[in-house]
């Protein structure tokens, strides 16, 4: 199924609207790779794609056009050394600033199919002794329901618990199936919840977050809607709350309240 430049173009901008994530003419290809099967499977044409999609954003086709282009890409302790540094720095320091309550709220933005919520529950899991009596909260937001749905579900496949994910951590915390896939367990899935969230809009909750993770999800969006994007997640942080991002992205003067954190790694802090 031919596409042209500049269907995939109206595509892209179709594609931006609706997430504020920018796919470049360098990133046109994905247009093509990604939307062939779904113009296949729902018997339209590219252009006939696009056209039902401008006229009426709230057509079903529209969400499965955005579904198939979304990068959701993730996995179980994606960047090491974030984790470590979690571990090490980030959740001794939450002890201590929420002693007081015992009650700790995270936000995992663009969480994809779940990895990185689940990963983080791990964490507390692993140190009963520190956590016990406490209430931890994790909540994955994305865009995408399909990929919230898998995240809900909980259940992976055996390629998916072999990338990042330590064997004694996946002997602890899943159950395997007769299929060979692996299954959260009910302590770790307890500690997690999952909703449907688009960056570009207000965040689920106003100062009420003691960290928040978005990584890997800014370098898609282009300066004004990064700026947009970094407002909501420093309105839904604490105050000196820590925001950490992916490798390699940064603040930068996209967002006044937010301050890098000399001391850790893609660590911003919400000025008080």
């Amino acid at each position: 199924m031919e596409l042209s430049t500049a269907t995939a173009r109206q595509i892209a901008r179709l594609f931006e609207q609706g997430t504020g994530q920018q796919l470049g003419d360098d990133r046109l290809w994905r247009v093509s790779a990604m939307l062939t099967p779904l113009c296949r499977r729902i018997g339209v044409t590219p252009v006939e794609l696009a056209g039902r999609v401008a006229a009426d954003p709230a057509d079903p086709a529209a969400t499965q056009m955005i579904d198939a282009l979304l990068n959701n890409e993730t996995s179980f302790f994606r960047d090491s050394a974030v984790f470590r540094q979690m571990q090490d720095d980030i959740l001794p320091e939450l002890a201590r600033r929420c002693a007081a309550t015992r009650r700790i709220r995270i936000w995992s933005a663009g969480c994809a199919t779940g990895q990185e919520a689940y990963s983080i529950a791990m964490l507390f899991a692993e140190d009963p002794d520190r956590w016990h009596d406490w209430s931890i909260e994790i909540l994955g937001t994305d865009i995408s329901r399909v990929a919230l749905k898998r995240a809900s579900a909980g259940v992976y496949s055996a390629f998916e618990v072999q990338r990042g994910l330590p064997g004694r951590l996946l002997g602890n915390w899943f159950a395997e199936g007769a299929d060979g896939s692996w299954t959260i367990v009910p302590r770790i899935a307890a500690m997690v919840r999952f909703a449907p969230h688009n960056l570009m809009g207000p965040p689920p909750g106003q100062g009420c977050y003691d960290l928040v993770l978005c990584r890997n999800a800014l370098l898609y969006f282009p300066p004004q809607n990064r700026a947009r994007v970094l407002a909501g997640l420093s309105a839904a942080m604490k105050p000196d709350a820590a925001l950490i991002l992916g490798a390699g992205e940064t603040a930068g003067n996209d967002a006044r309240q937010l301050v890098a954190d000399a001391d850790m790694l893609t660590v911003f802090r919400r000025a008080a």
